[in-house]
């Protein structure tokens, strides 16, 4: 409350009161409340959000949990989608070291991944010369209960301009109706501060892309609040940036939204290489507050119009 005292001098009795008037009319969150700027917003904008509730609201109404497990098991994601992956990867959690040495004989690096975990969390790009012998890197990745290893993906030249110590991946949204497969909106993150993941929870940024050109129109946004016209590292333009294979992008996430029709709201991570796009993983719970922040809603309309072109009840 603090930083919203700070911002607008309103008195924290009066912050306190709205951002418990916003959970139970809005479904709200503190995070909503200040991420999205709820304290700068009027009853009529605000109902126009997808907040924490109302996401939640859509999970429950377009996903069956019985095949959740298909997007939280990296193993079973893979499997189910491996003509979209574009690169070699290994069960690990089942891999003897006679497989996994096998797997490594043309190999000089790979990331390891954790079976069940999310926001990069775990995740490491890690070369063979990192350990005395490749049994000891077996031995070490065993005790360390790694799920998956795979071959590191090389991002398009465009991509890795932006920051090119992470892959900077696309999180496109699908929605599943009736009418077939649906893009209900589209942001690119990208890393910051030399760390080797893009994700927002490890200090990247965000922002936009429109789905008709592929290009970025806002300003990248992180979870600090900062904007960012240009990448502080790079010095790379953000608006105005254009994600190459973006039509293949999206004809890619149309495709996989069918696979799987049980679970009809998904967020689907992309990288970008030289030859395409390729998923890095599926999330059954898509964020929604990303492109709901400030530099992203000059209008100050949410997300919500643009959900119900494509989902009833809601």
């Amino acid at each position: 409350m603090a930083i919203i005292h700070g911002e607008t001098g309103k008195s924290r009795s009066w912050i306190f009161f709205d951002i418990v008037t916003c959970g139970f009319r809005y479904g709200s969150g503190f995070n909503d409340y200040l991420l999205c700027e709820f304290y700068n917003l009027s009853n009529e904008q605000r109902a126009t959000y997808v907040t924490r509730s109302i996401n939640n609201a859509l999970v429950s109404l377009l996903n069956d949990k019985q095949y959740y497990h298909v997007f939280d098991n990296k193993n079973e994601f893979y499997t189910t989608f491996s003509d979209y992956l574009g690169r070699g990867w290994l069960n690990f959690a089942s891999a003897s070291y006679e497989d996994f040495s096998e797997f490594m004989n043309d190999r000089v690096e790979i990331m390891v991944k954790p079976d069940a975990e999310s926001g990069g969390k775990g995740v490491k790009k890690l070369r063979k010369s990192d350990y005395p012998d490749l049994r000891q890197m077996y031995l070490t990745l065993r005790a360390e209960n790694t799920g998956v290893v795979e071959d590191v993906i090389l991002q398009h030249s465009d991509m890795a301009a932006l920051h090119p110590e992470s892959l900077n991946t696309l999180r496109v949204v699908t929605v599943l109706n009736g009418e077939g497969p649906h893009i209900v909106y589209a942001y690119i993150r990208i890393g910051n501060g030399g760390r080797s993941v893009d994700n927002l929870h490890a200090g990247g940024m965000c922002a936009p892309i429109e789905l008709e050109t592929g290009k970025i129109k806002y300003p990248a946004y992180d979870k600090s609040r900062n904007t960012y016209y240009e990448h502080p590292r790079t010095g790379v333009r953000i608006p105005g940036f254009e994600i190459p294979f973006w039509e293949e992008t999206a004809e890619l996430c149309l495709r996989a939204a069918k696979l799987v029709p049980q679970m009809r709201y998904v967020g689907w991570d992309v990288g970008v290489t030289e030859n395409g796009p390729v998923f890095v993983e599926g999330n059954n719970l898509p964020g929604y507050d990303f492109l709901q922040m400030p530099p992203h809603v000059p209008n100050r309309v949410g997300m919500l119009p643009r959900f119900r072109e494509f989902v009833e009840g809601i």
